[in-house]
């Protein structure tokens, strides 16, 4: 392997070798039996180290925690990507044990970095158990039933425009249609809108709510086959045909299902949270977060290492399974619920 691709892919996991020693030193380096029967169905072992054995699902469930792959998605043995993440895994495992021949597990610091990271896999194994059983097919099909029946409807238009410079050239062209002319072809020959002149004017399927204000009045009696216009826009001056009327189609359980898993699986990890929250007590012994330009430089924890120091060679682990669900979108807030919808484009 390349050097350089070696120490760029070695960056990746030194925050996750905590984890890999936690698990090493949980399970012992004496207890190997278990580890040569696959984990799961199927599994393949892809190398071993001293007597422990690397599967195929070892490597993909790396691969997974460092956004290399989506949850679920295939990551072929043969490709390159898999064989780096492989090297990757093997060191994890190399380094790991060589902690537990020097005794690294017996610092005060080790001992309680270990302990959160027990915690972390401990409570990801939970978090993703009750999803497990819980965002089922009947929950899947559940919800979209639901939303469903709350889906309102619009009335969903087929057009056709010409787009035309002025009011004379617009009425012009309107009577060359009324006597007989082929919209399509005048579109092509004289509308000065680039992005429709060339498919006949076809906009597509468009609903009132994303068309310009003067494209939904002008369409508010229309029937289908009508021309309407020309009327003025910011644009210029617009000649409609009616092509199609319909009902708006609601998007499918398939395209609907990775909003709807989401909003599910945040659903239960809240529920979950809450209800653990209230078995228990929580007592939070500082005060509220300051915030604004006033608030005081937060003082450092006490483990913290000295301003200048060299960065630790083994950084904080990622967030846990329960983090990155209740506040991994894009603004930190909950998933919304799921809308059948379909996205809307404006002509």
């Amino acid at each position: 392997m390349n050097s350089g691709v070696q120490q760029a892919g070695r960056g990746r996991w030194i925050g996750a070798f905590a984890a890999a020693f936690c698990l090493l030193a949980l399970a012992g380096c004496g207890r190997h039996g278990a580890e040569n029967k696959p984990p799961e169905p199927g599994d393949t072992a892809v190398a071993t180290v001293d007597d422990q054995t690397i599967w195929s699902s070892d490597v993909k469930r790396e691969a997974v925690a460092q956004g290399l792959i989506g949850e679920g998605e295939p990551l072929d043995t043969s490709s390159d990507l898999f064989h780096r993440v492989l090297d990757e895994v093997v060191d994890q495992k190399l380094l790991a044990a060589e902690a537990l021949k020097r005794h690294v597990e017996g610092d005060p610091l080790a001992k309680r970095r270990l302990a959160a990271a027990r915690e972390r896999i401990l409570g990801d194994m939970l978090v993703e158990g009750v999803v497990d059983q819980a965002v089922n097919e009947n929950a899947i099909q559940g919800l979209y039933q639901e939303q469903l029946k709350l889906a309102k409807q619009s009335q969903e238009y087929h057009l056709r425009q010409i787009l035309s410079a002025d009011q004379a050239s617009a009425d012009t062209t309107k009577k060359q249609i009324t006597a007989g002319a082929s919209f399509e072809a005048l579109a092509m020959e004289r509308s000065t809108d680039a992005a429709t002149r060339f498919n006949g004017g076809d906009l597509g399927y468009l609903t009132a709510d994303v068309m310009p204000d003067a494209y939904a009045a002008a369409l508010k009696s229309a029937k289908t086959g009508d021309i309407v216009g020309p009327f003025k826009t910011d644009a210029g001056w617009v000649l409609l045909k009616v092509e199609d009327q319909r009902l708006e189609k609601p998007i499918t359980l398939e395209e609907a299902r990775p909003q709807i898993v989401r909003f599910l699986t945040y659903d239960q990890v809240r529920d979950l949270l809450e209800k653990l929250r209230g078995q228990s007590k929580v007592k939070v012994l500082i005060g509220p977060a300051l915030q604004g330009a006033g608030a005081d430089t937060p003082r450092e924890p006490a483990s913290a290492p000295p301003a200048g120091s060299p960065t630790p060679s083994v950084t904080p682990l990622g967030p846990s399974t329960a983090e990155s669900v209740l506040h991994g979108s894009p603004n930190g807030g909950p998933p919304s619920k799921p809308t059948l919808a379909k996205p809307k484009t404006t002509p």
